[in-house]
Order: structure tokens, then C-alpha cells, then sequence
């Protein structure tokens, strides 16, 4: 490629930018502001802080275009429902007393008034609050933020671009507000919500804005005629405003599909096109239509969601496919970077070969400028750059870290019978019924209890030299006796240990496996101020020890209640890490599988009745197109199958999912052949048990009564009519009692409270049920 290809100079930008900062500077301004240590003021000039250093960071990398608007306290689609006016009933108040405590209200909730629903953006680890709409929802302009962060990138002199949710994808995420007809569609309010938006456009266009990016991941997804021809409505509309920016419409993580012809002929002036996870797709779709004459394409051909080194060759070979089909091409991450950690040069423990194959957010800014450079002034310009990327992708290919041949060999064996139990279900529960002896409505917990600040700083003293591993593990016993003691006195009928020697459900398991890395600064968000440092799957997995035999004992030692053994499923193992890209999900997801089938196995032999696989991932990683939905879920319920297929038919298999759609896996639910599911549903008011029902799964569940998401302890009465509608679904010799979630984040304080209240609807209803 030579320079003389490019029409334009290629400029290089991104959609997003993580948040927290390199010390999660946010998380800790935002906790201080909800304890009342930090003040408003500190925690707006954190934030601006940190967003200055963001857009500093980026232009001197070499990125042309900042974006402006990603930044949020908590979530950007939350940011949107502020910017319409789209606030709950049950929250103005709150909104007008306070706008940040109103803000925060909707987020977490108060002891008064429950938050928003919560679930999962699109097939990502994020989770983002659910805008609730209705008939008579009218929408209001507030686009102070976005005016506010649009001007202060400006007055840092830099070339900057405000990215917002684009109308569609917001009403295609929102859901009826309660007490409206669930059959009710939030796409009829476009014609509400298109004033609001040309307004917002309107002030960004006075404050200078040359381009205003609206992003649609929704239409990434299967779309009805209906939904299109909003699509085609919407930015016709907006496009045909007097006085306007230019607009970018973005859409990443996958393939556009029928939506692409749609926008391409669109008076927009934009697309910005997803090219690793579909860029055959998106390309041929693009050359079909006749490009994008006139327009800007931005390139996304940096995987924003993994962490993985880029293979520049291969990228600047599809950028120089695109060139004949915009009228500009300039280069991107195929999605917001929030997706990925900030630095990998903060990491201190990975091997420098290895650390050679990873690129976070950092990383990948610098790839995208070489990308731009490259396409600009072609190959010859970076020819050390790609010199170096060729090495560091040999050393990663050529590594013996990505081969085992044992676990290959053992998963070339695996048949059909290995993932499948010995009997069916129906005679396996009344095995179980016998052995367990459990009462009708049996109550219990998913798994964690709370992390007190003792047992973090217990962990950073055993880190840092200050006790020895025997003093840390009589902290773990200490801490394990408490919860069996305060579950037992509560009257919890299925008890778990309450997981204190664990730092993160994934992290904990990757750490005792081989293949996997750790990082010790790769923060990514999961939601608001919670952060995971997801692990690196990097080669062939396999456990070469017990990794929760000896805790699940010893508490079950402690109690005559049976305890769950604990354990994250392979699913979840894969969803919750960045996995490699080698090889086909499905063989890493079995090798993951057999390695805990081991684990088990060996809990069941030491006397563990009731073993939990939690696999609140399974619906996440769910393809967004409905094609390519059957051959994921076949390989990810036989990996569900395998880790537990091996075990005997009086052992009762737990599983546990949260926060997201379940209405679209309930056959694979049903597939996963666990003898008890958990899941939430309290923010979602028993949804999931209607759907469950519908279906007819024949299987004993536990929809949540108590949302851990949210400081609020509900009250018994609460919780008993959330039970009451859970057995309009569900009949009460199969209905369970527990919370949506872990309680890792929660305080103990309230904790206790909320599972007493359990307990005692669980007694209420048990109660009613004798009398009726």
C-alpha cells in the first residue's frame, strides 16, 4: 500500500474510553460521596479530572477526534433517560430535591423506592439501567451534560466529538414502566423522542460541535420491517435538520445486516462499521450497497473487547479494501474501549514475552494510530511497527503456554455419555428429596457473603508480607464459622460458606487453573462502581489440585444443614475472562468444563450434597442474530452437561443466572438438566417465573425475592409477595427462597436484616399454604 491510496488522511479516534482511572479514582469518589465523605464538589472535580486526563491521554497518543459524552458516574444509557427527561414517577422527586442524588436514587435505589432494572448491554459483561417508558412518558431536554463535557474538551484546544445513544437503540432497551400493559412498545414514542434529540444536536451544533456520533448497537441484531423503518424515519429526520452537526451513526458488535442499506442511504454523514466481529459481513453488505459515496466511514478494526494484540497486516489490509468504498476512511476500536483495561504496562507480574501479546486500552489507542498513520502514508511509514507486531504474534502462536497435549488428548475423548447424568430428573429429585430432607419452600443463598473491609485488608496483609499464609487462614476459618453460625441461627435451610478466601467468582478459579493469567491492574466495569479484573484465558486448561474441597468441608464440618459446594461454570469462566481467540469457543469452554468436572467429582466425594455451578453468563454471551444462537448453545449446555454429568443421582446440581433477558434461553435452561436454577427477579417483579412457566420447565427454581443490587432491605411482606407470585408460577413442591444474587457487595447490617425478612416470608407462606 502506498500513500497515493488514500483519498484523505486517515484519522484515528475511539468511541469510548474507560472511566474509572488508573487507580479507580471514580469508584472511590463515588463510594466516598454515598457515605457522605466526599462532597458534590469533590466528586464532580474528580470526574473532571479524570476526564481531562482521558482526552490528554488520547491526543497524545496521536488520536485525532476525543470523544466527549462517554464519561458516566454510573451509566451512559442512565446518562440518556437524564438527557430526554425520562424519569420514573417514583423518583422525581428525589430528581428535582437533588439531581445527583436523584441520579443515584434511580441507580441503586433508596429504602423507600426501588431502583431501575438493571441487565446486561447487549452481549457484554456491562450492565446497564433499563429506561422505563409508557404511554404517557413525555420527554424533556436537559443536554447540560453533554454541552458541559463537549466544552471542557474544547478548552483543553482539542478536536472533540460527542458520542450519544442513538434514539432507536434507546427505546429498542427500554420496557414498559410498571403498571403499564406489558405488551406496550417503546419504539411507538420515536416521534417523541426525535424533538428531544434534534434539541440536544441544536446545543451540541451552538457549542461548536462539528460531528455528533449516535450510536445503534440494536440494529447489530435480528430487526422487524417495523424497527427498520424507524431506523429510516429517525435519520431522515435528524438528517434532514436545518443548522445540525454532521452525524455519525456507529454500530459494533457484529454484522449490520438489512439494517446497513437503511443507513447508508440516510442524509447522515457518517457510519462507523464494526470489522472484527464481522468484517467480511459488514464489508460485503458495504460493496453491495455501492459504499458510502460522499461519506465518512470509520473503520472499527481494533478489537475493542478483547486484549489481544492487533495483527496490523491483516487490518490495514481490510482498511485498504475500504478505501474505494467512502469517501474518507478513518480508523477506530470496533467499540467503545470501557470494554478492556486501561494499561497493560501497569502489569508487573506478567512475563515480558507474554505481556508482549497484550494491548488494553492504551495499547490499542497506539495501534489505531499506527493503523491511521499506515493507511495514510503507507506500509513503509511504520515498517518497524509491523516488524515488531509480526514478532510479537510468532511469539504468541509459537508459545508451548497455548498447547497442552494431555488436555487435548482427554478432550478428544469425551462423548456423549460423559455429559449426561445417570438418571433422569424426575427419579434424581425424589432421590434427593430423601437424602436432603429439606422442608416445602426450602430457603437459601447463591454463594458469597459480604467482603468486610477486615477480610480485604487480611488479603493485602497476606500479599504484602505482614502475616504468613497461617495467620490469613485463621481469618478465612474465623470468617466461614461466623456465616455458618448466623445462617443456622437465621433458619436458612441450605447453607454456603460464604466464600471469604475469594476475591472475584472467575478471578479465584482462573488463578488455581493452568492456562489462565492474572492481572493485578486490569480493572474493567461491570456496572456503577463495580469493578472485575477479568482474568486471561491464554492456553490449555487444567487443574492440577483441589480448589474448594478443603473450605466446603470445613464448613459443612460446622453445621448438620447441608452446605452448596461453590463453583463458577465454564461458561461464565469464558464470558467473565478475555478468552483467546485461536481456537473455537466451544474447545476451550470443554476443557474448562472437564477441569472442574474433576473438582465436582471430589467435593461430592467428600460429602457434599448440594453442589452449585453458577452460570450467570450463559444468556450474556448468547450471538445477537437468532442464526447463529444454535450452535453456541449446543456447545455451551454439553459444557454445563460435562462438569456435572459425573456425579450420583441423590447429589442435587444448582445453577444460578442474573441480570439479563432469560425469556430467550429458557430451552436451554431447560438443556442445562440442573436439578435447581436460581435467578433474578425482583427487579423484573417475577418475570422470569412466568417465563419459565410458559414454557413448562419441570424443574425446581428460585427466582430472588431480595435484590442485592440495591442498599434497601425489603421488607417480609415484600418478599412474601414476590412468593405469592412466584407460585402463581411455579407450584410450591418446586418454588425455592433466595436473593437475585451474591452478597459479596453488600454490608453485613443490612444483610442480615434482608435475610431474616427471607426467611420469615418463606414462614408466611409456608403458613398459608398449611391453612389453605
Amino acid at each position: 500500500m502506498t500513500a497515493k491510496s488514500a483519498t484523505a488522511a486517515a484519522q484515528a479516534t475511539v468511541y469510548g474510553y474507560p472511566r474509572q482511572g488508573q487507580g479507580r479514582e471514580l469508584k472511590k469518589a463515588v463510594e466516598g460521596y454515598w457515605k457522605g465523605r466526599v462532597d458534590a464538589d469533590a466528586l464532580r472535580a474528580t470526574a473532571a479530572e479524570l476526564r481531562r486526563t482521558n482526552w490528554r491521554q488520547l491526543a497524545e497518543a496521536g488520536v485525532h477526534e476525543v470523544p466527549t459524552g462517554d464519561f458516566s458516574y454510573y451509566d451512559h444509557v442512565l446518562d440518556t433517560s437524564v438527557m430526554v427527561g425520562a424519569i420514573p414517577e417514583r423518583h422525581r422527586g428525589a430528581v428535582e430535591l437533588d439531581a445527583l442524588d436523584g441520579y443515584f436514587a434511580m441507580a441503586r435505589g433508596t429504602q423507600d423506592v426501588a431502583p431501575l432494572e438493571m441487565t446486561k448491554w447487549f452481549d457484554t459483561n456491562y450492565h446497564y439501567l433499563v429506561p422505563e417508558l409508557g404511554p404517557d412518558t413525555v420527554f424533556t431536554t436537559d443536554s447540560t451534560k453533554q454541552v458541559t463535557e463537549f466544552g471542557e474538551a474544547l478548552a483543553l484546544g482539542l478536536t472533540a466529538r460527542p458520542v450519544l445513544v442513538g434514539p432507536i437503540t434507546y427505546l429498542l432497551l427500554a420496557k414498559p414502566a410498571p403498571g403499564v400493559a406489558p405488551d406496550f412498545d417503546p419504539l411507538t414514542l420515536l416521534d417523541r423522542l426525535l424533538p428531544v434529540y434534534a434539541e440536544v444536536l441544536g446545543d451540541l451544533r451552538a457549542a461548536g460541535a462539528e460531528w455528533v456520533q449516535l450510536d445503534e448497537p440494536a440494529l447489530v441484531q435480528d430487526r422487524t420491517p417495523a424497527e427498520l423503518n424507524a431506523a429510516d424515519r429517525a435519520y431522515r429526520d435528524l438528517g434532514g435538520l436545518d443548522d445540525r452537526p454532521k452525524l455519525l451513526v456507529a454500530s459494533y458488535f457484529g454484522r449490520l445486516g438489512a439494517a446497513l442499506p437503511v443507513l447508508a442511504k440516510a442524509p447522515v454523514d457518517g457510519l462507523a462499521l464494526d470489522f472484527t466481529e464481522a468484517a467480511a459481513a459488514n464489508l460485503d453488505a458495504l460493496a453491495a450497497v455501492g459504499g458510502l459515496p460522499g461519506k465518512r466511514l470509520v473503520a472499527g478494526v481494533v478489537n475493542g473487547r478483547n486484549i489481544w494484540v492487533n495483527d496490523l497486516s491483516a487490518s490495514l489490509a481490510t482498511l485498504g479494501t475500504l478505501l474505494g468504498l467512502a469517501d474518507r476512511v478513518d480508523v477506530a476500536a470496533s467499540c467503545s474501549l470501557l470494554h478492556v483495561p486501561l494499561d497493560a504496562a501497569a502489569e508487573r507480574d506478567i512475563e515480558p514475552q507474554i505481556l508482549r501479546w497484550l494491548a488494553f486500552a492504551r495499547q490499542k489507542t497506539a495501534e489505531i494510530v499506527t493503523l491511521a498513520k499506515g493507511l495514510t502514508r503507507g506500509t513503509g511509514a511504520i515498517g518497524a511497527e509491523l516488524a515488531a507486531n509480526r514478532a510479537d504474534l510468532a511469539s504468541r502462536a509459537g508459545s508451548a503456554l497455548t498447547r497442552d497435549p494431555a488436555v487435548r488428548a482427554r478432550t478428544s475423548a469425551v462423548t456423549d455419555a460423559d455429559a449426561r447424568r445417570s438418571q433422569p430428573y424426575s427419579e434424581r429429585a425424589a432421590a434427593q428429596r430423601a437424602h436432603l430432607g429439606l422442608p416445602l419452600l426450602p430457603t437459601t443463598t447463591i454463594g458469597s457473603f459480604p467482603q468486610t473491609a477486615e477480610l480485604r485488608v487480611a488479603r493485602a496483609d497476606l500479599r504484602a508480607g505482614r502475616i504468613d499464609g497461617a495467620g490469613y487462614e485463621e481469618r478465612i476459618r474465623a470468617e466461614i464459622g461466623e456465616v455458618i453460625s448466623f445462617q443456622e441461627k437465621t433458619g436458612l435451610d441450605v447453607l454456603v460458606h460464604g466464600e471469604p478466601e475469594r476475591n472475584d467468582m472467575v478471578q479465584y478459579f482462573a488463578e488455581q487453573l493452568t492456562g489462565y493469567l492474572a492481572t493485578q491492574h486490569g480493572w474493567v466495569q461491570s456496572y456503577g462502581t463495580r469493578y472485575v479484573r477479568p482474568p486471561i484465558l491464554a492456553g490449555d486448561i487444567s487443574r492440577p489440585e483441589p480448589m474448594t474441597v478443603r473450605w466446603t468441608t470445613y464448613a459443612q464440618s460446622l453445621t448438620d444443614r447441608p452446605v452448596k459446594g461453590m463453583l463458577t461454570g465454564p461458561v461464565t469462566m469464558l464470558a467473565w475472562s478475555f478468552v483467546r481467540d485461536d481456537q473455537p469457543l466451544g474447545d476451550t469452554a470443554r476443557q474448562v468444563a472437564l477441569a472442574l468436572r474433576d473438582e465436582v467429582n471430589e467435593l461430592e466425594a467428600a460429602g457434599t450434597s448440594v453442589i452449585q455451578v453458577d452460570e450467570p453468563a450463559l444468556r450474556e454471551t448468547l450471538p445477537l442474530r437468532a442464526v447463529d444462537r444454535p450452535a453456541y448453545l449446543a456447545w455451551a449446555t454439553e459444557a454445563f452437561r460435562l462438569t456435572a454429568g459425573g456425579v450420583r443421582p441423590e447429589t442435587q446440581i444448582h445453577t444460578h443466572m442474573c441480570y439479563a433477558e432469560f425469556g430467550d434461553i429458557v430451552q436451554a435452561i431447560d438443556d442445562l438438566d440442573a436439578d435447581v436454577i436460581s435467578l433474578e427477579a425482583a427487579r423484573s417483579h417475577m418475570q422470569v417465573a412466568r417465563e419459565l412457566a410458559e414454557h413448562g420447565y419441570p424443574r425446581e427454581a428460585g427466582p430472588g425475592v431480595y435484590d442485592i443490587h440495591s442498599p434497601r432491605v425489603p421488607s417480609t411482606d415484600e418478599a412474601a409477595a414476590l412468593l405469592r407470585k412466584g407460585l402463581e408460577a411455579i407450584p410450591a413442591e418446586r418454588l425455592w427462597v433466595n436473593p437475585d444474587c451474591g452478597l459479596k457487595t453488600r454490608g453485613w447490617p443490612e444483610t442480615r436484616a434482608s435475610l431474616e425478612n427471607l426467611v420469615a416470608a418463606a414462614r408466611t407462606i409456608r403458613t398459608e399454604l398449611a391453612g389453605s
